[in-house]
């Protein structure tokens, strides 16, 4: 049998972190997916889709995605009942997520704010200056540098640097 869900969407409050009483991990939160289609009215509608995910994917999930953040789901579909304070029968659909993937860097929730559509996070998220890229025995290298320009001058390369 297969029973798999993927999903992307964006989280429609802040995670909701827990613990059972034997110190497991839980939190929920509910991921807002967009149809593919609009209605009649032009507009587009979304699914909202209760979400569970456990231990320590389910402490960095409450740690690092907020209201608004962009996430993608890979679980299993999975339903089950309880009877709620006035003894009636409550009926639960919900993915338990085996994966969480945190599809936009960290901050972007602010920046986003400010620009409608598109992407537009930090395209260097892990503190690289956005005037540099790449580490080399020389220091740092520009993005507007041409690394393979020398000058008129022949490139020195040993037979040991081809890979080949």
């Amino acid at each position: 049998m297969i029973n798999r869900v993927i999903l992307v969407g964006r989280l429609t409050r802040d995670p909701e972190l827990r613990y059972t009483p034997s110190g497991v991990a839980v939190a929920t939160f509910t991921l807002a997916v967009n149809r593919p289609f609009t209605n009649q009215q032009g507009e587009r509608e979304a699914d909202f889709i209760q979400c569970v995910v456990w231990r320590r994917q389910a402490e960095n999930v409450a740690n690092f995605l907020k209201k608004g953040s962009l996430a993608g789901v890979d679980g299993r579909l999975q339903t089950r009942s309880y009877e709620n304070q006035e003894g009636r029968r409550v009926y639960v659909t919900e993915v338990v997520a085996d994966n969480v993937q945190f599809l936009e860097p960290k901050g972007s929730n602010e920046q986003r704010g400010a620009a409608a559509g598109g992407y537009y996070g930090d395209p260097f998220p892990f503190g690289q200056d956005q005037n540099h890229r790449y580490p080399n025995e020389k220091g740092i290298g520009r993005i507007d540098e041409d690394p393979f320009a020398n000058d008129g001058q022949p490139i020195d390369i040993s037979d040991d640097d081809l890979p080949f």
